[in-house]
């Protein structure tokens, strides 16, 4: 009978989860969600001075968000205290630890795991076999008394009693393993599987962390990436299908995800790829999903004068934010720079910055009259950005499309950069449009 396969989540509540901590968790989800096995969700908090409740719950909360579910627990190592002073005194009993100074001034005493100085073998699923030599390790600490166990013995001693089959983890645990197997099998109980992950790493080649940027779950919230785009990007950090494929959902992950297919060397985080990767998440977003994302990344101000016309700002959404925005986030740029107060408000006339090269001011309200002209034959319920594009393009290509479109699109927004003027006629409707075009010979 095949054993099922149990992987585990085991962050420190001692601060929010860092990104690597949340891509190994991703990755012993997938595993056993592939293999349809069970995930152990567990709190090594045996840190009794930084590790806190508060933490927990918010790591709790993320996996949540992420949507990266569990089977058994939440379980507390500071509550298994008790198992852990059992474990140790069966180790010394057995004659596989020891009570030891601390330190040659005699300062306390320790429990040292009696080491027989013999090379461990790992089999690592990412790196293969791995042969090292414990003897450099000496007699190691593994708790600092009976009722006071540290991080090797902990972890193995859960790992046993939840059948943990796999262990997937950051290459910074690889050192750890020997010891850990080492106190498995003084034990008398089955060694998993291993597989360590590549460290992650910034666009400078150096672990990642708080000066490359956001590092955690709540930052990525709060810059409008979409919770399944960060699970996505992590999944593609140290691993890959096989093929050009980079946009999934977490349940097309589970199908495709195997330790196989992890990286040896280091992965690199990349903002220009969780930006493309999350607008490719935000265009798989309903309309009604992604204006609600949208309009809360807006100033109040902003925000209720969309909210008074919901029309205008579907028009926006549609024309506008979906071909501009990354991450929700964007949006607040844009709103910052002022560029939807041309929807609300006509600009005044800048009859420098409407005149296209050295053509003049008289010029260009000629080219514009034109226009309005020529859009008048446009009926309301044909009012689009095609049939907008289509009125004017091969008439501006004769007399030059600079000549028109320049002047067009600075006379309706009052802005050296904007959408294009097809989009802006659009998004302010015939009326509004053929108003800005016609410009009075008083300049009003």
């Amino acid at each position: 009978m095949t054993q099922q396969v149990i992987t585990r989540f085991p962050p420190s509540p001692t601060g929010l989860m860092h990104i690597g901590n949340i891509r190994s968790l991703l990755f012993n989800y997938l595993y056993a969600r592939k293999h349809n096995g069970e995930i152990v969700m567990r709190f090594e908090d045996t840190d009794r001075e930084r590790s806190k409740q508060e933490y927990a719950d918010l790591m709790l909360k993320d996996l949540e968000i992420l949507g990266l579910t569990y089977d058994q627990g939440p379980f507390y190592q500071s509550q298994k205290t008790d198992r852990y002073t059992a474990v140790i005194k069966q180790l010394i009993d057995e004659g596989f630890a020891y009570e030891a100074e601390e330190s040659n001034d005699g300062s306390g005493k320790v429990i040292r795991f009696k080491n027989p100085n013999t090379e461990v073998t790992v089999i690592d699923c990412v790196r293969g076999e791995i042969t090292i030599d414990t003897t450099d390790f000496g007699d190691f600490v593994i708790a600092r008394s009976v009722d006071n166990p540290l991080y090797h013995l902990t972890v193995v001693v859960d790992d046993i009693d939840g059948g943990i089959t796999h262990v997937i983890r950051g290459e910074d645990h690889i050192t750890s393993t020997p010891r850990q197997i080492l106190l498995i099998q003084a034990l008398g109980a089955q060694v998993p599987v291993y597989a360590h992950l590549p460290l992650i790493v910034g666009d400078d080649k150096k672990k990642l962390g708080k000066r490359h940027g956001a590092v955690n779950l709540s930052q990525f919230l709060e810059m409008g990436y979409l919770p399944e785009a960060v699970v996505n990007q992590l999944a593609l950090l140290g691993w890959n299908p096989g093929d050009e494929r980079e946009i999934f959902s977490l349940e097309e992950l589970v199908q495709e995800f195997s330790l196989a297919r992890i990286q040896k060397g280091a992965a690199t985080f990349s903002y220009q790829k969780l930006d493309d990767i999350n607008k490719q998440h935000m265009l798989r977003l309903s309309e009604a999903n992604y204006k609600e994302h949208a309009i809360e990344f807006l100033s109040d101000d902003t925000r209720n004068r969309f909210n008074a016309d919901k029309r205008l700002f579907d028009k926006v959404t549609s024309s506008i934010l979906v071909e501009r925005l990354n991450k929700f986030s964007d949006v607040t740029q844009m709103d910052r720079d002022r560029e939807f107060e041309y929807l609300f408000e006509k600009p005044g006339i800048d009859e420098n910055l409407m005149s296209f090269k050295d053509e003049g001011f008289d010029t260009a309200r000629k080219n514009l009259a034109m226009a309005a002209d020529k859009l008048e034959q446009v009926s309301e319920d044909q009012w689009t950005i095609e049939n907008i594009k289509e009125v004017l393009w091969d008439w501006s290509g004769e007399i030059g499309r600079g000549s028109v479109l320049h002047p067009m699109r600075t006379v309706m927004t009052g802005m050296q950069r904007s959408p294009d003027p097809f989009t802006v006629a659009y998004v302010l409707g015939k009326k509004e449009t053929l108003v800005r075009l016609r410009i009075s010979n008083e300049n009003e």
